[in-house]
């Protein structure tokens, strides 16, 4: 089989503006990888569960501790040409299962492989990922809106929790593609 790759599409789903990367990687990517891929450009931390969801079927590292009592396909031997087949193909990726960050990956371009491909790249995006843990895109919008209020009740709660400040806009590419060049794609290990 020809080794092709793929530039996809990777959105938030449910938030506007929309937040999103394009990214290139192989086509034959082992899932585990493009987890790690995903953390990395979208800015999560790598600190929740995760799964791929094709079909209604669910696609994650195997647990002990499957609480949703769905069936759970693990995908550590799968690669993403197994989900991803045509332009236009896409699958889900959901992080953080109580904030429920779900996330459209959509298959853009296939692209021949001709030698030169070295390693995943962002191409371009926009936005910056919501903080962890600030209760999905109902909370991260109401975060926001506190953001723009200095005089609002929980302004410096969450000023304090965010570290200083917070620029939904800021989206810094460079970062990434160094990140993607590291161990692991930059991701760290739970």
């Amino acid at each position: 089989m020809k080794k092709e790759i793929y530039q996809i599409q990777i959105a938030l789903k449910g938030f506007t503006p929309k937040i999103w990367r394009r990214i290139v990687v192989p086509s034959d990517i082992l899932m585990p990888d493009l987890h790690k891929i995903i953390q990395t450009v979208m800015g999560w931390t790598n600190s929740h569960m995760h799964q791929f969801i094709k079909d209604r079927k669910f696609y994650a590292l195997s647990y002990e501790d499957n609480w949703d009592e769905l069936p759970i396909n693990d995908y550590r031997k799968i690669k993403l040409n197994y989900f991803l087949k045509k332009e236009n193909d896409n699958l889900i990726y959901e992080y953080d299962f109580g904030d429920g960050w779900e996330h459209e990956i959509l298959l853009e371009k296939m692209l021949p492989d001709n030698g030169n491909f070295q390693s995943p790249e962002c191409l371009k995006g926009e936005m910056n990922c919501p903080p962890e843990d600030c209760g999905g895109v109902w909370g991260y919008s109401n975060m926001l809106e506190i953001l723009k209020n200095p005089e609002h009740a929980e302004y410096e709660e969450y000023i304090e929790w965010l570290g200083g400040e917070f620029d939904p806009e800021h989206f810094d590419i460079n970062k990434v593609n160094k990140m993607l060049k590291f161990e692991d794609y930059g991701c760290f290990e739970l």
